[in-house]
């Protein structure tokens, strides 16, 4: 029998709803999701399994023009995406126009690898709008073929995946046939933490912040962690721990609620904040957090 393996790589601007489509494929919670801009960071993936084939699903941060140094780290991380992609998926919503960055734009338009166009949230337009932004979208990336989805409502979503596996290349196994990501247990911690902070906090607060995991004791019926909330000024921790420290006591529930349902174990968990001073700037900082090589 034959096996086929490869690399699908979905990129695309901030809030169009590749971690949500990602999820779908993955049938697993891998990557949060906030109404936010710049919920993504990292480079996550999500490994699908079949009998003869191995998908391995690629989420990147949204494509913007860095500000400062994270984000230009960020946007490494999709560059990245087109080194070892086999099939990249474009992801567009109704109503948008074009790529943040012309040199990704051009990249997409003239690469040699299978390209399929999604376009996103057709539950928020009509016939005529769809029709329309289908022709639009043909006829500025020629070279993809175009789908209409909504990743929410998963609409189209299988018919894409059965499409992925008629593209993939013939080839082994990358990864063990029981392995759902690249990412260690503490990355998914850190995440669940950070998307409560997303959620809850409001203007620059949730872009300050990184977590970090210091301890992870996984026992028979019970996980206990310890974790840091890092922000980048004594201002911020105060209004992260919020009033006799209810604001972080709501993110700690609400993070060990979902921590219990990813890892099916009773979570005890332990949360700090501590100010690291500008570490979105800081290179060695960036290279800590696993932003960095």
């Amino acid at each position: 029998m034959t096996h086929k393996a490869g690399f699908v790589n979905i990129i695309g601007n901030p809030n169009v709803g590749k971690s949500t489509l990602m999820n779908a494929f993955v049938g697993e919670r891998l990557s949060i999701i906030t109404s936010k801009a710049q919920t993504t960071r990292h480079r996550i993936l999500g490994i699908v399994n079949g009998d003869d084939f191995q998908i391995i699903f690629s989420d990147t941060p949204g494509i913007i023009k860095p500000a400062y140094e994270l984000q230009s780290s960020m946007m490494d991380f999709v560059k990245s995406a087109f080194d070892d992609a086999d099939i990249l998926v474009y992801m567009v919503e109704i109503g948008e126009k074009e790529l943040k960055d012309e040199a990704f734009f051009k990249k997409i338009t003239t690469t040699e690898i299978p390209v399929l166009l999604l376009l996103n949230k057709i539950d928020k337009s009509s016939q005529d709008q769809l029709d329309a932004q289908v022709e639009y979208w043909k006829e500025k990336v020629p070279n993809a073929e175009v789908y209409p989805i909504s990743a929410l409502e998963n609409f189209n979503v299988q018919n894409i995946f059965n499409r992925i596996i008629e593209l993939l290349p013939e080839s082994p196994p990358f990864y063990p046939k029981d392995q759902l990501t690249d990412k260690p247990e503490r990355f998914f911690v850190n995440e669940a933490i950070r998307e409560k902070i997303l959620m809850h906090y409001k203007k620059e607060i949730p872009y300050s912040v990184e977590i970090e995991t210091e301890e992870f004791i996984e026992e028979e019926n019970i996980i206990k962690i310890r974790s840091i909330i890092m922000v980048e000024r004594d201002s911020q921790k105060g209004i992260i721990i919020g009033h006799k420290g209810a604001a972080l006591k709501r993110v700690g529930a609400e993070a060990r609620k979902d921590l219990e349902k990813f890892f099916a174990k009773k979570i005890f968990l332990e949360l700090y904040v501590k100010v690291n001073k500008d570490w979105r700037s800081n290179k060695n900082q960036l290279r800590r957090f696993g932003y960095q090589e």
